[in-house]
């Protein structure tokens, strides 16, 4: 189907744009070139998958926009997509601890869609098969949600971003169940939405990140797409702040929006400056005591990483080649910032033991009980890959310390 025409009309009103009678979870939006309606949904609710239905059915719209990124949009269309997943490329890629996150969001929407009896998305995905019905063209227009991701973790401080992986991993384990009033008040709200305003409060640039930052992107994607009239699928809570920023009609720049903030200096200087202090602690003691004395605070580095990494492999009952790994590789990963040892050991367990594909269709159940992880290969790799590294922080602490203490 040819792509509408983009050019200049008359300015509408909200009576003239719109052929059906809806509530107030639909707005329109009138610009000069084009008419926008927007659909404020629940992320959890049937009627929001009805009423977006029921808009597109009576507004026949030029394109429809979703609040959707193409990697989210494949996680929603695709439900077998974790049986395609080549495990050994993302550890490669040191994407492991993205897959965790993911996983454990996906775990979250299970559990939230077993008890609501929809799953979050469902209006995305409906939005998407009515225009598809009708030959509409749509329109994914969110940010990527790894730039996001990554914009949010390089804005937040060191304290706070240890604050949130705690609160992650005790979330996997919660098992409290939603109450028939939460139901209702869920039902009625854009819970993603709700959970990072909570998020927003305790950690205001996170909020920035996002919520304010995609306010202001999904604005211009919409804007930006072709047609004189548009229909828009946002989440409740996106529409404030995407209908103040249409309204403006001050052009967002989008390129700014997509840049991944660098790792700052100073971290990249303590990356590197605690394996400069230990090998420059190793030399001068070497050139102050003898070899002898080098040789033994080397052998106490080795064991002092290479035995809690060992351990911590043991704990998670991986093979018995990735023990080996843990001990052999942990003291040189501790040396540098380019790779932990956690990726190097996950990698090894991936490939020793591959995991099943049954055990990627359930992952989503198996991550919320304590004792599939080490009865699933799949999580096992993921043990594989956290204990270890827990095991080799530690003995950068006792060796660094015992090697530091020994210069005096």
């Amino acid at each position: 189907m040819d792509e509408p025409i983009h050019k200049s009309v008359p300015e509408s009103t909200e009576s003239e744009v719109l052929r059906g009678d809806y509530s107030d979870d639909v707005q329109v939006v009138c610009l000069p070139e084009k008419s926008i309606i927007l659909i404020g949904t629940a992320h959890v609710s049937q009627e929001s998958a009805e009423l977006v239905r029921q808009v597109i059915d009576q507004e026949q719209p030029d394109c429809v926009c979703v609040e959707l990124d193409a990697r989210r949009f494949e996680v929603l269309s695709k439900p077998k997509r974790w049986e395609s997943l080549d495990l050994k490329e993302i550890i490669r890629n040191k994407q492991l601890s993205t897959l965790m996150v993911n996983l454990v969001l996906a775990s979250y929407q299970k559990r939230l869609g077993d008890q609501l009896g929809v799953m979050p998305g469902t209006e995305m995905l409906e939005a998407t098969k009515t225009a598809e019905k009708y030959q509409i063209p749509v329109a994914l227009c969110d940010r990527d949600v790894r730039i996001t991701m990554r914009r949010a973790w390089r804005t937040t401080p060191f304290w706070r971003k240890s604050m949130l992986v705690s609160s992650l991993l005790l979330s996997i384990f919660d098992t409290t169940q939603v109450s028939e009033e939460e139901i209702r008040d869920l039902k009625k709200q854009d819970v993603l939405s709700e959970m990072m305003d909570e998020l927003g409060k305790e950690v205001p640039t996170l909020k920035s990140v996002l919520i304010d930052e995609r306010d202001r992107y999904l604005a211009q994607k919409i804007r930006d797409v072709k047609g004189e009239k548009v229909v828009a699928v946002v989440g409740a809570g996106h529409m404030p702040g995407i209908q103040r920023t249409l309204k403006e009609r001050q052009p967002v720049n989008l390129e700014e929006l997509d840049v991944i903030p660098p790792v700052s200096a100073a971290w990249k200087w303590v990356g590197w400056s605690i394996p400069a202090i230990i090998i420059g602690s190793i030399a001068y003691i070497g050139f102050q005591q003898g070899a002898l004395a080098a040789g033994e605070n080397a052998l106490f580095w080795i064991l002092a990483n290479g035995i809690p990494s060992a351990l911590g492999a043991i704990l998670a009952l991986a093979h018995p080649l990735t023990i080996l790994t843990a001990f052999v590789s942990a003291p040189f990963t501790s040396l540098t910032p380019v790779i932990g040892v956690g990726y190097v050991t996950a990698f090894v367990q991936a490939y020793v033991q591959p995991p099943l594909v049954r055990e990627f269709q359930s992952v989503a159940e198996d991550i919320t009980i304590p004792r599939r992880w080490w009865h699933s290969r799949l999580l096992r790799v993921f043990l594989a890959f956290l204990l270890p590294t827990l095991g080799s922080i530690i003995g950068t602490y006792v060796g660094g310390a015992k090697i530091v203490s020994n210069l005096f």
